[in-house]
């Protein structure tokens, strides 16, 4: 039985942490409206977008990497530092959201925004590969993550939205919720080996 240093538990409770810290930022970013009718929302209307399309993206991320840590047997020293290479990431959401949010039809910040969401998806993908390591090539972990055919087609789509935002920022934005809708339902490969005993494989 191969053993290993460190347990997800403490990985997954910082993590989590970091994930509230986040929401919580963004959130702080959105300043209310000069009026007090219906219609003073529409001022608004653009942080208030950029805030919601962030929030699913955050939630996303926590769903899928409460399920990668769960599934698998452990994290050793490299799984830590991949792990805070994605909250690195992660955490300069608030700044790229609340950049477009002031600027939603401007070049730069529609492109930071994106290629901030691909840096996110590249460190996720290493994050993965790190864990892979750790639980080992041919163990049910490694063969429920290897095809990570949605992982591929969001880095591909993000490139796609990086591109677009030089032409349409509005483009980019639509790329970025086919992207969200795409990963909405969590990653069901992880979720048979959530219940395992991680000392049985």
């Amino acid at each position: 039985m191969r053993r290993f240093a460190t347990e997800t538990g403490r990985v997954e409770a910082f993590s989590d942490g970091v994930f509230a810290v986040i929401i919580t930022i963004m959130v702080l970013e959105l300043r209310p409206p000069g009026g007090t009718d219906l219609r003073s929302l529409s001022q608004i209307a653009a942080p208030l977008a950029t805030y919601a399309l962030s929030f699913v993206f955050i939630g996303i991320y926590w769903n899928n990497h409460h399920h990668l840590l769960r599934a698998s047997r452990g994290v050793d020293g490299r799984a830590m530092w991949a792990n805070l290479n994605l909250l690195f990431w992660l955490s300069l959401i608030p700044f790229s959201t609340a950049w477009l949010g002031r600027n939603p039809a401007a070049v730069v910040p529609t492109a930071v925004y994106c290629v901030l969401f691909f840096l996110d998806g590249l460190a996720y993908t290493i994050l993965q590969q790190a864990l892979v390591a750790v639980n080992g090539q041919g163990t049910p972990f490694a063969k429920a993550v290897e095809r990570d055919v949605k992982g591929k087609i969001s880095l591909a789509l993000y490139l796609a939205a990086i591109a677009t935002s030089f032409v349409a920022t509005l483009g980019s934005d639509a790329i970025l919720i086919v992207v969200a809708i795409l990963w909405l339902v969590p990653d069901r490969r992880l979720e048979p080996l959530i219940g395992l005993d991680r000392g049985d494989v």
